[in-house]
């Protein structure tokens, strides 16, 4: 029996194992990638999809990677090779560009499938770990998935190059998002449902507080009304704007209780002299989904939200996002 150290230092061990091939993946792109991307380009652009294949584990792996090519833009199908050569060949066309994954480049359906997928007008691109290998020569390009050994104990297993594999086609994917500048809206269209669905539709005035829920109080106003507000508002942040509603700054308890500790008694002092100035705000017309981003990156759990005369018009508490089945 294992001890339960030994458990974990195995699983480590696989875990190194892939991190390793996916940096030796990384470290190996080179213009094969790029006369990828430009394939896949001139596919699009000629109304084409990008086909991908694969078989065995790898057809799981071209089902995903044909997805988050879908889902982003590039127009995708995913076919299977034993039911392409039994009347599925049908789905692709002279436009089309087939993506043929096989880690060991032997696989005998998809060796079988690209003639007859030529004879169809399609160019081939192959994934596979092994330059030398059949599909490899087969292929118009070959885009090396050189991750090295699979962490299975008897190298069978597909492990290390099923992720590898899968890292690359996100690679993929996600250049072509900036090659074909796919916008935020565009990626909304294509995912109407589910909580990405919800992030990616609502806007920031769907989601921000207003009213009685929005703290608000003027730059002469004490810290001690501006908690008042707070309180009141049940919220951990008090705008401050001028007498035209223009945002001046935003008082956080996170900075009642810094300036607290350091011993100073703050409480009837102005709270212009202990806001933050010119904080991070958002417009009102932007989606939830920029909003994640703003939290992610500012490391801020309150967000004023302003028109476009800099006027405040709600606040985005980061606390509220989950009850919005936003996050």
């Amino acid at each position: 029996m294992m001890t339960h150290e030994e458990m974990l230092a195995r699983a480590r061990q696989v875990f190194d194992v892939e991190v390793k091939g996916l940096e030796k993946t990384r470290d190996s792109l080179d213009e094969s990638f790029t006369k990828t991307i430009d394939l896949m380009l001139a596919t699009l652009d000629a109304g084409g999809l990008v086909v991908v294949t694969g078989v065995g584990k790898n057809l799981h792996i071209a089902e995903k990677m044909s997805a988050i090519f879908a889902s982003t833009g590039t127009r995708s199908i995913v076919l299977n090779p034993v039911q392409a050569m039994h009347g599925d060949l049908g789905m692709t066309g002279p436009k089309d560009l087939l993506v043929a994954l096989s880690f060991s480049g032997e696989s005998d359906e998809v060796i079988r499938l690209v003639p007859a997928i030529r004879r169809h007008g399609l160019k081939v691109v192959a994934l596979t770990g092994n330059p030398n290998s059949t599909l490899a020569k087969l292929a118009d390009v070959h885009l090396a998935v050189p991750c090295g050994k699979e962490a299975c104990p008897f190298g069978m297993a597909p492990t290390n190059s099923t992720t590898a594999t899968m890292a690359m086609g996100d690679a993929l994917a996600m250049v072509m998002i900036d090659a074909r500048r796919f916008d935020i809206k565009s990626y909304a269209a294509n995912h109407p449902a589910g909580a990405i669905g919800r992030a990616l539709v609502m806007k920031v005035t769907d989601v921000m507080r207003t009213g009685e829920r929005l703290a608000t109080v003027g730059p002469e106003a004490t810290v001690l009304e501006a908690l008042m507000k707070m309180t009141a508002a049940h919220g951990g942040s008090a705008a401050v704007v001028d007498a035209d509603g223009k945002l001046l700054g935003i008082f956080t308890d996170g900075d009642f209780r810094r300036h607290v500790s350091e011993g100073r008694d703050i409480l009837h002092e102005t709270v212009s002299t202990y806001m933050t100035k010119g904080p991070v705000f958002v417009h009102d017309d932007i989606y939830a989904a920029e909003l994640l981003t703003v939290f992610e990156r500012k490391q801020i759990d309150d967000l004023p939200v302003c028109d476009v005369d800099g006027r405040l018009v709600g606040l985005v508490d980061i606390s509220d996002l989950p009850k919005m089945k936003v996050l």
